[in-house]
C-alpha cells in the first residue's frame, strides 16, 4: 500500500448475520425476507481504493480470500454484536485493522473497543474519510465521535437486491423511550435528502423498492413533493409512517397511491393508550381505525407493528390486541417482544431496577424475553406473541384478508407476500426451545448473565 495514495487502499465491509449457524431453510427464508442492508453501500459510496461488500445473511466471510485487505469495517445492530466481535477477532487475527460501528458500538463503544482497532460512535459517513486518510498513515485513532452530518450519500449499487432499499430521510425526533433509533447519535436528528438526489436514486433502481425511513410523515410537506416527483417514474414501493398523520391527511394519501405506494407500515405499539402515554408514543388510539379506513379507501394496504411486553400490559393484552386488530381490519402485522435496546431510557430504567435477565446480545432480536416483565411472567409474554402470531397468520385467516377490499392485483400479491413469509419467520423464531429456564436461575440484581456469553 503507498502511503501517499488513498486510492491503494484495499476495503472490506461487512455486516454480521443475526444468526451464524443456519440451516438451508433458514438460508433461504432470510433471503426472502430480509432487506439488503444500506448502510455499507452507503460508506462504499465514499470509500476511495478497493471496496469488497460482505453481507453475511446472503455469504460467508472467507477470511483467507481477505486477508490482504488493509481495513475492514463492521456494522453492529445490538442483536450481531456478539458475531461482530468473532468476525472482528478474526479478521485482526488475519492483521486486518477493524473498525466497528453502527448502532451497538454507538451505544457501547467502550465495549465495542475491545474488540477492534476503532469504534465509530455515531453516523459513520461523518467521519468515514477521516478514518481512511489515518488508517492509510497508520495512525487509527481509537475512537471517532461523528458530528451530526447535514447530508446523506447516495449509496453505490446494490446487486443482487429484487427490492431495493431507498432512504430519503434519515432520524426520528420523537425519542420513545424504547426506541433504539432515537434515542441515538444516529438517529436522533431527522435529516432530509434534496428531493432531485432521492429522484435519481429511485430512477436506478427497479420496478420494486422500499423507504427506509423511520417515518416519512415526519414532515409531510417533504414527503408530498417527493411523492409528486415519482409519480411519473411508474414504480412500486411500501413506506412507513405516523398512523394520527395517516388518519388526518387525505392529501398525503392520495399523492402516495398517486406515487406508486403498495402499503403503510405503522408503529401503533400498543392498543392501549395509558401505554402509549407512558412509553412516550403520540399515537392516538381512537384514530387507528380511521386510519385503517382511509389508507384502504385509497387502495394501499396498512400493517400493524405491535409491541407486546410494556409495563402496563397483563396476560390479557394478547386478546385484547388481536380483537382490536381482526376489528378495525388491518392487512397485516409485526410481532415483537419489548427489547431494553443499550442506548435507551428503557434500558437504562430496567437496568437500575435489576431486572434484565440477559446481557447476551444474541438474544436482543425482539423475539426473546430479555426482562423481566412488570405483569406477567416472562414465560407467560413468549407464549403469548406466540399465540397472537399464530392466530394472526392462520392460512385461513390469511386467505380472508387477501380476497377483500379494492386492492389492486398488485397490492394483494405484496400482502400476500408479507403474510405468508410472516406466518413462516415467526413459526421459524418464536417457535425454538425455550431458554427462559436457564435465563430464571440467575439472580438479576447480583448475578447477571454475562455479555456474550
Amino acid at each position: 500500500m503507498n502511503a501517499n495514495n488513498m486510492d491503494d487502499l484495499r476495503i472490506l465491509l461487512v455486516m454480521p448475520s443475526i444468526r451464524k449457524k443456519r440451516n438451508l431453510y433458514d438460508s433461504l427464508l432470510m433471503k426472502a425476507t430480509m432487506w439488503k442492508p444500506i448502510t455499507l453501500y452507503q460508506i462504499a459510496a465514499l470509500s476511495h481504493g478497493r471496496v469488497k461488500i460482505v453481507d453475511e445473511n446472503y455469504e460467508n466471510v472467507d477470511y483467507s480470500k481477505y486477508s490482504d485487505h488493509d481495513i475492514a469495517g463492521i456494522s453492529a445492530l445490538t442483536a450481531t454484536a456478539k458475531r461482530a466481535y468473532e468476525i472482528a477477532d478474526e479478521l485482526r487475527g488475519h492483521g486486518i485493522k477493524v473498525v466497528l460501528g453502527g448502532y451497538h458500538p454507538t451505544a457501547l463503544p467502550q465495549e465495542a473497543k475491545e474488540y477492534a482497532d476503532s469504534v465509530v460512535i455515531g453516523n459513520a459517513e461523518g467521519v468515514w474519510k477521516n478514518v481512511l486518510h489515518d488508517a492509510l498513515l497508520g495512525k487509527l485513532k481509537s475512537f471517532y465521535f461523528s458530528p451530526y452530518i447535514e447530508n446523506i450519500p447516495s449509496p453505490s449499487m446494490q446487486p443482487g437486491s429484487i427490492i431495493q432499499g431507498i432512504e430519503a430521510t434519515r432520524g426520528c425526533p420523537y425519542r420513545c423511550k424504547f426506541c433504539a433509533i432515537s434515542n441515538t447519535p444516529i438517529g436522533g436528528r431527522y435529516i432530509k435528502k434534496p428531493i432531485e438526489q432521492v429522484v435519481k436514486e429511485i430512477e436506478r433502481v427497479g420496478k420494486y423498492f422500499i423507504f427506509y425511513d423511520s417515518s416519512l410523515t415526519i414532515n409531510t410537506k417533504y414527503t408530498k413533493e417527493l411523492f409528486r416527483e415519482i409519480a411519473p417514474l411508474n414504480k412500486k414501493f411500501a413506506c412507513f409512517g405516523n398512523i394520527n398523520t395517516l388518519a388526518r391527511d387525505k392529501e398525503l394519501l392520495k399523492l402516495a397511491s398517486e406515487a406508486g405506494c403498495l402499503a403503510w407500515a405503522v408503529g401503533m405499539e400498543s392498543v392501549e393508550q395509558s401505554t402509549l402515554d407512558e412509553v412516550g408514543k403520540a399515537n392516538n388510539v381512537r384514530l387507528y381505525r380511521e386510519a385503517v379506513r382511509k389508507v384502504k379507501e385509497y387502495g394501499m394496504g396498512i400493517i400493524a407493528s405491535i409491541v407486546f411486553g410494556f409495563d402496563g400490559d397483563d396476560e390479557k393484552i394478547f386478546e385484547r390486541t388481536y380483537d382490536m386488530l381482526c376489528d378495525i381490519d388491518v392487512d397485516s402485522m409485526g410481532v415483537n417482544i419489548l427489547t431494553p435496546f443499550p442506548g435507551t431510557p428503557l434500558f437504562d430504567e430496567m437496568k437500575m431496577e435489576g431486572r434484565i435477565l440477559t446481557y447476551n446480545w444474541d438474544k436482543y432480536d425482539l423475539y426473546h424475553v430479555v426482562f423481566m416483565p412488570s405483569k406477567m411472567s416472562p414465560e407467560t409474554l413468549l407464549e403469548g406473541t406466540k399465540w397472537i402470531a399464530n392466530q394472526f397468520f392462520k392460512y385461513s385467516n390469511i386467505a380472508r384478508r387477501l380476497f377483500r377490499g379494492n386492492m389492486s392485483l398488485i397490492t394483494r400479491g405484496a400482502l400476500m407476500h408479507h403474510l405468508i413469509t410472516s406466518r413462516l419467520v415467526y413459526r421459524n423464531v418464536l417457535h425454538r426451545k425455550n431458554e427462559m429456564s436457564w435465563m430464571l436461575k440467575y439472580n438479576t440484581n447480583d448475578n447477571p448473565i454475562i455479555q456474550h456469553t
